[in-house]
């Protein structure tokens, strides 16, 4: 018998298959490190919220459903997604291997915040 409280987990998906999700224009990247970290470079067009804001307040931020949440390596960001999970969002994937992997993967960075 299924718990009916029982939350959906989110999806820990590899460069590849993140790369097609931001590809197909349908999920939104959150990018939860450090202003520091995101300085060196971070996805085009992602979404910088700091972890520690979401977990200070969870309610307070929105997310859409489909969003890709990423760090450094992906510990960070499965903390994210299980929060936004417990929040209720639907579509919820972490990047796992995050920006390092996007990085050895030669793949596009913007510099700044």
């Amino acid at each position: 018998m299924s718990n009916p409280e029982q939350q959906t987990s989110f999806r820990d998906l590899t460069v590849d298959e993140i790369q097609k999700l931001i590809e197909s224009g349908d999920y939104e990247v959150v990018d939860v490190r450090e202003g520091w970290e995101r300085e060196r470079g971070h996805i085009p067009s992602s979404r910088h919220v700091v972890l520690s804001r979401i977990l200070a307040n969870p309610g307070a931020l929105q997310f859409k459903d489909h969003t890709i949440f990423v760090c450094e390596v992906g510990e960070r960001s499965s903390v994210a997604s299980e929060m936004a999970v417990a929040l209720g969002v639907n579509d919820v994937v972490n990047f796992r291997g995050g920006h390092k992997a996007w990085r050895e993967a030669g793949l596009p960075l913007e510099k700044g915040l």
